[in-house]
């Protein structure tokens, strides 16, 4: 697969670039806000609104910010430097607003970074024991709350990070590509394994019921579209930065609206197949899944286990899996600022990997006690903000003719003419509401 700039690194293959962005996409929204989600809104009266909001973003955002990415052969801000100088002549203004993704990719990183020290603390807790030994929801709750307090994970996380730039530094093709296809299948098969134990367990039927349930009255409330709304767009990894940096390691002769579709559907499969696991595990144990987000991950689900049938096992198995989402979604929003960092200081990958990640391990070993609101501010602000300004760089900027043929180039089957009113004005649309919804609600996603 050759790259779009010379001496560029790139993908090896057209699976190998779908399995990075699946890795990009499937992440903690999918384990912890999903099942949360579902069981909040009801099964399938939450799931009909988000698939609808799946295939739509998908579609578009998806589609756009692949086809952008790989237009220009490089990060947000070439990205954004070559759609303002196509439309003015001036790149100028145009990497100024690249700027603004790259640093929401970096300081959603920092954010991430410090859940994937929980997660690599807890895998390693479970098959130690020293995660179950707590008693009680206030036992497991005083756990977490040492783990979460400022400075308290600092060694894990270090090491996670580590091993993230270890990857990196190896390269598109030779670290990111070549991980993620270990990665990416072993979550997948983990949580089969999980969800078929769960399914043998007494009472997981209820669980079921649960989720397949439809309460047709209900899909009138807009609520339950509101955060189906959030829940597809976070999911997706939209935000003008991760899909985009993806996109620009893509040949000419790749095709992009079939490689957005891929990432949908695995996407969607990895938040129904982690549902499947959640809910009727905790209808097991009689429990209702109320919590979301660190809580129902770090507390909640623990104290279950424990109660459960081969509980320490189950645990274990679940880290594993929650572990290698939080890495293939740390690495893509590590990506951005590290391509960023190459482009524009001309250094080699090892010295961008490093420079980026200096910075990055200290301002999130510095922020550990305060992670939650970081990364409530950049889900809500960043994020949509982000993908908003890449949509109009280029639906915008790019015009009808530029977008149908970048998206349309060696697609099998050529996108109509349909294509750029929908992405243009729907997918620009759906960003800005989920900034108004988020900065209202407080996080929608």
């Amino acid at each position: 697969m050759s790259s779009n700039n010379k001496g560029r690194d790139s993908f090896r293959s057209q699976w190998g670039f779908q399995l990075a962005c699946i890795g990009s996409a499937v992440g903690m929204g999918n384990i912890w806000l999903f099942p949360s989600r579902m069981a909040q809104f009801g099964g399938a009266t939450f799931l009909i609104p988000y698939v609808i909001f799946v295939v739509l973003i998908a579609s578009t955002g998806v589609v756009g910010e692949m086809a952008f990415g790989r237009a220009t052969g490089g990060g947000p801000m070439i990205a954004f430097g070559a759609a303002a100088r196509r439309r003015t002549g001036k790149a100028g203004w145009g990497e100024a607003l690249g700027l603004v993704p790259v640093v929401g990719s970096l300081a959603m990183a920092i954010g991430y970074s410090v859940v994937v020290g929980w997660l690599l603390k807890y895998m390693i807790g479970a098959f130690t024991g020293s995660v179950l030994s707590s008693e009680g929801v206030e036992g497991f709750t005083a756990c977490f709350g040492a783990t979460a307090s400022a400075w308290g994970n600092t060694a894990w996380q270090a090491v996670a990070m580590v091993i993230c730039f270890v990857v990196m530094a190896l390269g598109i093709g030779g670290g990111i590509e070549r991980a993620n296809k270990v990665l990416m299948p072993m979550f997948f098969i983990l949580f089969l394994v999980l969800a078929v134990y769960i399914a043998a367990l007494p009472g997981a039927m209820e669980g079921y019921r649960y989720i397949f349930v439809l309460r047709p009255r209900e899909l009138l409330d807009p609520q339950v579209w509101i955060y189906a709304l959030g829940q597809a767009f976070f999911s997706l990894s939209i935000a003008g930065n991760g899909t985009l940096i993806y996109g620009s390691y893509l040949s000419k002769e790749q095709d992009v609206p079939a490689s957005a579709r891929t990432v949908a559907i695995f996407d969607s499969a990895a938040a129904i197949l982690a549902a499947l696991v959640i809910i009727p595990a905790m209808a097991t144990a009689g429990q209702t899944l109320s919590e979301s987000g660190p809580g129902l991950m770090f507390i909640f689900l623990p104290y279950l286990f424990k109660t459960m049938p081969g509980g320490a096992v189950i645990m274990a198995l679940f880290f594993v899996a929650a572990l290698l989402a939080g890495f293939t979604s740390l690495i893509n929003l590590f990506e951005a600022p590290v391509a960023t960092v190459q482009e524009k200081l001309h250094l080699g990958r090892y010295q961008a990997v490093a420079l980026t990640g200096i910075v990055g391990m200290a301002v999130s070993l510095s922020i550990q006690g305060i992670v939650s609101g970081w990364m409530d501010v950049c889900s809500i602000f960043a994020c949509p903000t982000g993908a908003l300004l890449a949509g109009i760089m280029f639906f915008w900027v790019y015009g009808r003719e530029g977008c149908l043929e970048q998206v349309n180039l060696s697609h099998k089957k050529p996108l109509g003419p349909w294509f750029y009113p929908l992405a243009k004005y729907v997918f620009c649309g759906v960003t800005v509401a989920v900034l108004i919804l988020g900065a209202w609600k407080g996080g929608i996603g």
